[in-house]
């Protein structure tokens, strides 16, 4: 494996490690009833990650153009590789999820107290700070995988989450993809990444957060448990691992998609 495909892969895992921990900070936020403050932080974490995947595409766009002078390189197969880090970021940060979500809850705690995000930054990165990470270090235990029964959480809400995720998993690298394939129209087949993620994104908003929004407001009011939450997050990640493997088999059709796109008149 290349650098260059190395340094690609890392920065894919550390988008889907850094939206798959989103989950915990919405969980601090419910634990310790400053939900608001917790969805700033989401909002903050899940804004750098989804800027950060952007920059994907110059990268990947450096493979494709090795692949086309001709550098003997497996471009699908790379694709590939590059995947699979998404799908190993979203598993760190399921394993990592009860660490994960007593951090979550000092950061909440601490920029109520700071009052601003840039703060909390400067105040959180530090050596000393970052010793004590271990100091909230939690194991994940079997016991939380018997908890998370599909009973109560609608199928099909786990199901288009997949879906969603799988779609804007491969969307920049479809996109990408397809300017291989179709190296005379390489410039649309580029553009067109935006649109496939700006659907996905879309759908996410109108069928996946509301229900998400309706149980955090049930939690809060007391109508049902914490734990219904935890459950809940923790099939919503699960179908986010899911949905970065679907990405695999999305690829293929996805690039022809584009493709076909990019062809009308």
């Amino acid at each position: 494996m290349s650098g260059q495909l190395l340094l690609i892969c890392l920065l894919t895992l550390l988008v889907h490690a850094a939206e798959t921990s989103s989950y915990a900070i919405r969980l601090a936020g419910i634990r310790s009833r400053k939900l608001a403050v917790a969805l700033s932080l989401t909002g903050m974490v899940l804004l750098v990650a989804r800027t950060s995947n952007l920059f994907q595409s110059k990268y990947v766009g450096e493979l494709v153009d090795q692949a086309k002078g001709g550098g003997g390189a497996d471009l699908g197969g790379q694709i590939h590789i590059i995947l699979g880090g998404a799908a190993l970021g979203t598993l760190t940060a399921i394993l990592l999820f009860p660490t994960l979500s007593f951090l979550s809850m000092r950061l909440v705690a601490r920029l109520e107290a700071l009052g601003s995000i840039p703060a909390l930054m400067r105040e959180s990165v530090s050596v000393d700070k970052l010793k004590m990470v271990g100091h909230y270090a939690r194991l994940p235990r079997l016991r939380m995988l018997s908890r998370l029964r599909i009973g109560g959480i609608p199928k099909r809400l786990l199901l288009l989450n997949t879906l969603i995720t799988g779609i804007y998993t491969v969307g920049v690298l479809s996109a990408m993809y397809a300017a291989y394939l179709a190296p005379a129209a390489a410039t649309e087949a580029v553009g067109s990444s935006g649109i496939i993620n700006g659907i996905a994104t879309i759908l996410l908003t109108l069928f996946v957060d509301p229900r998400v929004a309706l149980l955090t407001d049930k939690v809060m009011g007391g109508q049902t448990s914490e734990a219904e939450m935890q459950r809940m997050f923790g099939l919503l990640m699960l179908s986010r691992l899911a949905g970065t493997l679907l990405a695999h088999l999305l690829l293929w059709p996805g690039a022809q998609l584009v493709v076909w796109y990019i062809s009308l008149d």
